[in-house]
């Protein structure tokens, strides 16, 4: 047997292992960088760009998203055999409006303050193409733990995000970071960075900045070997033979 398992060429085994597909941590961390939400899908850029004006908006709106998500996908994902295909958009926006609906009453319980700054958009999770595109390309589709999986790192990808910007966002806007003042009193808050032109200018730098990091990754192809550069020899054109004179 162990001389068997040692015959096994090795394309068999690699094919029999991307058979399987990714692994769990793999499902986990492809939302963080290879597949986040924002920075490379560029999904859900509405929020994005409209509560980042502050790390406190960002992480509310970021768990808020994190819980809705998680939540919707494992329900869809224990009854997806139950759901008809031709109702399925509909049923999945049900169960997101569902948790949308804790989602919004929980923060309201927890944080008023900040669920009044973020108005409506607590409610437009429903309609966050994160969240409807995950239910569709993958929860649907696979079991409940992968699919809780992908859940946690895509909620995670965008929270990440929406942190990143809030704090580059509020320290430059406001001076402060969660209302604690970071540069004294004497500095000039850049009010721009708090304002709607702030959050593109955000996310343009920080595209900007992956854009030009994965540049500097990229492998500088080598130039190969010179070819050899063959010239045709020709031979001379032979002079046409006069014909023969018949006797």
């Amino acid at each position: 047997m162990h001389d068997h398992l040692q015959s096994v060429p090795a394309p068999a085994a690699a094919a029999a292992a991307a058979a399987t597909g990714p692994t769990a941590g793999a499902e986990l961390l492809k939302g963080l960088w290879r597949e986040n939400p924002v920075l490379v899908q560029l999904l859900g850029l509405c929020p994005t760009l409209a509560v980042t004006n502050s790390v406190a908006n960002a992480l509310a709106m970021g768990v808020a998203t994190l819980f809705v998500l998680v939540g919707s996908s494992l329900l869809i994902s224990s009854m997806r055999r139950l759901i008809p295909t031709e109702v399925r958009i509909s049923s999945y926006v049900l169960i997101i409006a569902t948790f949308v609906t804790m989602a919004d009453m929980a923060l309201e319980a927890l944080v008023p303050d900040i669920h009044k700054a973020l108005g409506a958009f607590i409610a437009l999770i429903v309609v966050n193409c994160i969240i409807l595109g995950r239910q569709e390309a993958f929860a649907s589709k696979n079991g409940v733990g992968r699919s809780v999986l992908d859940a946690v790192g895509m909620g995670a990808g965008f929270t990440v995000t929406l942190l990143a910007m809030g704090a580059v966002r509020e320290v430059l806007g406001s001076g402060t970071f969660l209302g604690v003042s970071v540069f004294g009193p004497r500095f000039e808050p850049w009010v721009i960075m708090v304002l709607p032109p702030g959050g593109f200018l955000t996310l343009g730098g920080i595209l900007l900045g992956l854009a030009w990091w994965r540049e500097r990754r990229r492998p500088v192809a080598q130039p190969g070997p010179a070819a050899a550069v063959v010239v045709p020899t020709t031979r001379p054109a032979e002079p046409a033979r006069e014909p023969a004179e018949v006797a």
